[in-house]
């Protein structure tokens, strides 16, 4: 049974009083953030899709902002990559000059001297470094410079030249997500685009007989290869041309030695990893030498860099030497010339797939924009008629309580 007494107005009043100004003050948090949603009970299915949703839209915008990372990145690796396949058509052409044989010896060295000031500039611009000051082309060791170079006498000259050039960097690459689970790999190794020859590795060493002491792992540009103890030097070989390494391996007819030969213009990277498989060998010398200078001192390497065929050719303008300008010099230019080439070409298609990433990216978080606002949004229109609806009842309900309760202290003492 429900008592009835004078206090029950007054209670019924407040309740009610206070579910209002609960109502009013959610809808004026709601006006305030402009998001309907303010706790989970409010719309838990749409709370929950509103979560997933922001959620996606950061990793979106995160997948865009790489893209647009890269492809400044590339702007200025394709800028200097470019700049380099101008000097070495320039080179190129000296070269020509150089071997037709009508110049004098003093002719020559002035074309040396151009030369040597090319060879400088092509150095510089695989030594350049981005706005952030990172190496462009040292592959992931971006503190450092990615060529070393070295000075020395040459014949002809009369103060020291660039002798030779050395690579400095890293063959790693980096993986940049442009997509969900979707990479760009980052190539900026600089054994790869400023080298002019397939590399040829020749041991020279009778291998007939060999077999691993022990289990290990070598490192072949890059591609882990794992050895078992008991494999032979024709193991190895079916190995390495199997594991997706841009290298044929071969065992030589003649010598029984093990030959390696790179698939395209770059530098061979060898290492032992775990175990000595490679310094037993005889390809690397030990641990304690780091590729890709580590090549043993019984192994016949050929194959070189852009330097290598510039600086080459420079001492040939110094000496005089047309035919080897005329052969192997211009063959090794040409070799370099269409390397760099297809480096530049690959670029601008790496380049390309970043800016159509970009506009899809782009696209994608325009979309899922529209998804949040309908889920969490609020209607503002609508919030602010229901607020002063609120406030027009709260206002009704204290008039009416003010005159519920008129009675003053002087009704009760009459």
């Amino acid at each position: 049974m429900r008592r009835i007494s004078s206090q029950m107005n007054n209670n019924n009043t407040q309740n009610n009083l206070r579910i209002q100004e609960r109502r009013l003050n959610k809808i004026n948090n709601q006006i305030g953030s402009q998001q309907k949603i303010q706790s989970l009970r409010d719309d838990p299915v749409a709370a929950g899709h509103l979560v997933k949703y922001q959620s996606y839209l950061n990793r979106v915008n995160n997948f865009e902002k790489n893209g647009q990372t890269l492809s400044d990145q590339f702007v200025y690796r394709e800028g200097y990559m470019q700049n380099s396949l101008d000097i070495m058509q320039r080179v190129r052409e000296l070269a020509v000059t150089g071997a037709n044989g009508i110049y004098s010896q003093d002719d020559l060295r002035n074309m040396a001297v151009e030369v040597d000031e090319l060879l400088q500039e092509l150095v510089q611009n695989a030594n350049a470094t981005g706005p952030d000051g990172n190496s462009i082309f040292a592959g992931t060791n971006t503190n450092a410079p990615a060529f070393e170079v070295d000075l020395g006498h040459v014949d002809g000259a009369v103060q020291p030249l660039i002798s030779s050039v050395r690579y400095n960097g890293t063959i790693d690459k980096n993986k940049v997500e442009v997509d969900e689970n979707k990479y760009v790999t980052v190539d900026n190794i600089g054994s790869k685009t400023f080298w002019a020859e397939p590399q040829r590795l020749f041991s020279g060493r009778d291998l007939s007989s060999w077999q691993a002491k022990e289990s290990g792992v070598i490192n072949v540009d890059g591609q882990k290869i794992q050895m078992e103890s008991g494999d032979t030097v024709y193991s190895l070989v079916a190995k390495i041309n199997s594991s997706g390494a841009a290298v044929k391996a071969a065992v030589d007819p003649v010598t029984n030695g093990l030959n390696l030969t790179t698939t395209d213009s770059h530098q061979l990277w060898l290492e032992d990893v775990s175990g000595t498989v490679l310094n037993d060998l005889g390809i690397i010398k030990d641990s304690s030498q780091k590729p890709p200078y580590n090549m043993a001192d019984n192994v016949r390497v050929s194959g070189g860099s852009l330097f290598d065929s510039v600086i080459l050719l420079r001492n040939s303008l110094l000496k005089g030497d047309g035919d080897t300008i005329g052969t192997r010099v211009l063959a090794s230019i040409d070799s370099g010339i269409n390397n760099l080439t297809t480096r530049v070409a690959k670029s601008g298609s790496e380049y390309e797939r970043l800016q159509n990433d970009i506009v899809r990216n782009s696209a994608t978080a325009l979309n899922v924009t529209s998804q949040i606002s309908r889920e969490g949004d609020l209607d503002i229109i609508q919030a602010i008629t229901d607020q002063k609806m609120l406030e027009y009842t709260q206002q009704a309900t204290l008039s009416n309580a003010g005159k519920m309760y008129s009675s003053s202290l002087l009704n009760y003492m009459k």
